[in-house]
């Protein structure tokens, strides 16, 4: 009866030691290879636009990324400033652009020469002018790359009208007629300076706020489908395709 207790400890001290190997098997097997399950539901998470990336890399990283999202903010306000007083200038002022840029040129060549023929009453050597040039290779580098995505855009446009894509020819069309709706509210300058505050201004706010955003984007884009697949039921599918079908075969 004396040993009994001694017994009852060994007994205590294997099953202990089973448990902590079976958690040490586990914890290891977890981190080996397989993810546990709150790993796998982050993995999971619904992303805009299907980024899996931060945004700064999305928007390209670099200096850009740096500016759109006031990485330095002295870069950002100046550009943000300096649309708001070209805005300004032109949309409230009713300044001409042609007017303002024959204003420069006046202002700053009556600056240059005036102090070029003083130089010779007061002993000074002259300012030098520097002789800027447009380079050969960048320019042509800048309208190769406008030609192909203008070629893009009209490779695309032609698609949708051979009459091929429906749903393609019904997203151009709702582009297109939301675009004119726009154009009519507003002239391109405003267009032009509402882009770039929103770029200054949507970035930033959604790396902030990414979570909420994307979370209201998926239950958003779940009752899209709904809806596309009731109208897409209820219209799209009714539409006659056999002629559509007949020419894709000639």
């Amino acid at each position: 009866m004396a040993d009994q207790p001694g017994g009852l400890d060994s007994v205590i001290d294997k099953i202990s030691g089973k448990i902590d190997g079976y958690n040490s098997s586990s914890s290891s097997g977890s981190d080996d290879g397989h993810p546990s399950k709150i790993n796998a539901v982050k993995s999971h998470v619904f992303r805009l636009f299907g980024r899996d990336k931060p945004v700064h890399t999305v928007l390209g990283g670099g200096k850009p990324a740096d500016v759109l999202l006031w990485r330095n903010k002295k870069n950002s306000a100046g550009i943000l400033g300096g649309a708001t007083a070209l805005w300004i200038l032109f949309e409230l002022l009713e300044y001409q652009l042609i007017t303002l840029v024959c204003h420069i040129l006046i202002l700053v060549l009556a600056l240059v020469f005036t102090r070029s023929y003083a130089s010779s009453f007061i002993n000074k050597s002259p300012p030098q002018i520097p002789d800027f040039r447009l380079p050969e290779d960048r320019l042509l580098e800048v309208v190769s790359a406008m030609r192909i995505k203008i070629n893009h855009v009209i490779s695309n446009l032609r698609n949708i009208a051979s009459g091929r894509d429906l749903k393609k020819f019904l997203r151009a069309f709702i582009g297109l007629w939301v675009l004119s709706m726009v154009g009519s509210w507003c002239n391109f300058l405003t267009l032009l300076y509402t882009s770039v505050v929103l770029l200054h201004t949507v970035p930033v706010l959604y790396e902030k706020y990414d979570d909420q955003v994307d979370a209201f984007a998926e239950k958003a884009l779940i009752e899209f489908k709904k809806q596309y697949a009731v109208f897409n039921a209820e219209v799209l599918s009714k539409i006659p395709m056999g002629a559509l079908k007949e020419k894709k075969k000639d």
